[in-house]
């Protein structure tokens, strides 16, 4: 019996509490809409379980390691490339490294600081609510940025992090202020419904995820700060 309920206890996974007033909303609509229709009670018990499938909040395994870069969403990889970074986030407005992580509405939307350091400002921008698939997103969509300021090899390194809404999300949320310090991996904030974010890499680093990949927040590492091979992927 014991095993049993360890068992059930590692399959069900914690809900984020940014989740409990729209699970409630579900199911109240479930019951109202049960009481008049059992076809439509039915719908919104679905969408009810998929909002609750949509809040979750998973343990992660982290690698903890100087110079690491981990993913801080789950979602795929779908966008690599030397760009300038936002100018509200106040990097070196020259030619820097961006891995974009897309999330569609099936991932979870939990997000992680990709380098343990401390939050030198964050920056919140009004915009469009474009597809976050699309490249001209991370200039034109309501975003959410920060600034880690971190260090690697006695050097100190500032790595960007962009929040972007996407076509279905209207809401990004922040669990952090400007100051505080974080532990990689540590849960920074969460964006509903379906959206991306990107992450700006200091001078010297390397990426290591190919486009396509499937990226798993607080557990897949995009990159090393301290640069060395890169490598190489191929779709089977």
């Amino acid at each position: 019996m014991t095993d049993l309920i360890e068992t059930i206890r590692r399959t069900l996974v914690p809900i984020h509490k940014e989740g409990y007033p729209f699970i409630l909303i579900g199911i109240v609509l479930t019951v109202l809409a049960g009481y008049f229709s059992q076809f439509f009670g039915w719908i919104f018990l679905i969408l009810t379980l998929w909002v609750c499938y949509f809040f979750r909040d998973p343990e992660r395994i982290t690698p903890v390691a100087d110079g690491l870069v981990v993913s801080p969403a789950d979602g795929r990889v779908n966008l690599i490339a030397t760009v300038l970074p936002p100018p509200e986030l106040d990097l070196p407005q020259v030619p820097t490294l961006r891995v974009s992580v897309f999330m569609n509405v099936f991932d979870c939307h939990v997000n992680r600081v990709p380098v343990s350091g401390r939050i030198g400002q964050i920056h919140y921008t009004p915009g469009l609510f474009l597809n976050a698939e699309l490249d001209k997103a991370s200039d034109d969509n309501e975003r959410n940025g920060l600034v880690i300021e971190t260090s690697h090899a006695g050097q100190a390194k500032r790595v960007g992090v962009v929040q972007i809404a996407g076509l279905v999300a209207r809401r990004i949320v922040g669990f952090v202020s400007a100051g505080d310090t974080l532990g990689v991996g540590e849960r920074f904030g969460l964006i509903r419904f379906g959206s991306r974010v990107d992450v700006y890499l200091p001078a010297g680093a390397t990426v290591l995820v190919g486009l396509g990949q499937k990226a798993v927040a607080g557990e897949t590492v995009l990159a090393d700060l301290g640069g060395g091979p890169g490598r190489q992927f191929k779709r089977i």
